[in-house]
């Protein structure tokens, strides 16, 4: 907003920093505009709290004159309240002058001392009632912005589809003691299954083809651990099983890693399947496995991500390295949370969570908690 120029007086300053120094002999400093200068009209001492003495500045105030209201409030530390009384009854010059000398007015007497506004345009916005009202309104939760809006949305639509899947999973048959979910290609299935037997480390990338919901090869062939995060899709959902030799861990030189990389650029609509489906298609690794003489063990950890370019041979480690603390890994997850996750159940949790955390879980991922936390939303 501009301003006008109109300064604080010699006598406003001097007023104000008595009152600040005085502690308590100052309740109210009503200031007016005059001869192009902010001025002190009249000073008024406490005589109750701060919401009784605010009753009486109705007497105070004009109907048609606007004013300015330097209010010491009760908190500790002389706290100052800033009242922009302009009640829609002056005229259009008045309220102009004293709109666009508004900012001028704590700016020049010291910002630092002012912690809260009012704006004002009848008496009866400046009560203790008011004050009370004013005080509930800025500690109830603030309105959503649009993206906080479309964060919910997306929310509930994954729970949703999480929820549906389940309920439908229930109903299907299983498949070497794993949930059958998404269709396995025999290409990807016969890459798997080489994958496993090998010993070098290679990637298989794969994502799901709509309609039939199958697994489709996107990739296969040799990648270094710090390779894996550039050979995923950078703007699309995948999975992705990474045979990666190591020598984290003496008893297993090479696991099967499992990555479910979902962009934040995702289409919402892919979000959701990928996230629902995401347990069966590790299900159905793991029975795989079973079945393959010499295979690769599948890591216990899921890594999650909505960044592929954080994977690398660090991340991996530390992914690795976690799910050894993990208080539990027995049961796998049908609806995942970002990042690394310790198997468990999900939607329940996640369901109990308000939109706040909601918003702040979608910013950009943070490397996860090394000691046994749950699984957490995915982000976006």
């Amino acid at each position: 907003m501009s301003t006008s120029g109109i300064g604080p007086s010699a006598e406003l300053t001097a007023a104000f920093s008595r009152a600040v120094d005085s502690k308590s002999s100052v309740r109210f400093i009503k200031v007016n505009i005059s001869n192009e200068s902010l001025v002190p009209t009249s000073t008024i001492p406490p005589s109750g709290t701060f919401q009784q003495d605010l009753d009486k500045l109705v007497d105070v105030l004009e109907d048609n004159i606007p004013a300015y209201v330097l209010a010491r409030t009760d908190k500790p530390g002389s706290d100052w309240l800033a009242i922009f009384y302009v009640p829609e009854t002056s005229k259009v010059r008045d309220k102009m002058l004293y709109a666009s000398t508004r900012n001028s007015v704590t700016k020049s007497l010291g910002s630092t001392h002012f912690t809260d506004s009012i704006f004002a345009t009848s008496k009866k916005d400046v009560t203790g009632d008011a004050y009370t009202r004013h005080l509930r309104s800025l500690a109830a939760p603030k309105p959503l912005s649009k993206r906080e809006k479309e964060l919910a949305e997306m929310f509930e639509a994954e729970k949703k589809a999480a929820d549906d899947y389940q309920g439908s999973n229930a109903l299907k048959s299983l498949l070497s003691g794993a949930a059958v979910g998404f269709t396995w290609s025999p290409e990807v299935e016969e890459a798997f299954k080489q994958l496993a037997a090998e010993a070098s480390s290679k990637l298989l990338v794969v994502t799901v083809e709509t309609p039939g919901e199958t697994l489709k090869l996107v990739s296969f062939a040799e990648a270094t651990a710090d390779q894996v995060g550039s050979k995923l899709p950078p703007s699309d959902p995948a999975f992705a099983f990474f045979g990666w030799p190591h020598n984290h861990s003496p008893s297993t030189p090479r696991e099967i890693v499992f990555i479910y990389s979902c962009p934040s650029t995702s289409p919402v609509k892919h979000r959701m399947l990928y996230s629902s489906g995401s347990g069966a298609v590790y299900k159905t690794a793991s029975g795989l496995l079973s079945s393959i003489d010499g295979a690769s063990p599948l890591a216990t950890r899921k890594v999650e991500t909505s960044d592929p370019k954080e994977i690398n041979a660090k991340f991996l480690t530390e992914e690795l390295a976690s799910s050894s603390t993990s208080s539990s890994s027995s049961s796998i997850p049908t609806r995942t949370g970002l990042r690394g996750t310790d198997n468990g159940s999900v939607v329940s949790a996640e369901a109990q969570r308000s939109v706040k955390e909601l918003a702040q879980q979608f910013s950009r991922p943070k490397p996860p908690a090394r000691s046994g936390r749950s699984g957490t939303g995915l982000p976006l």
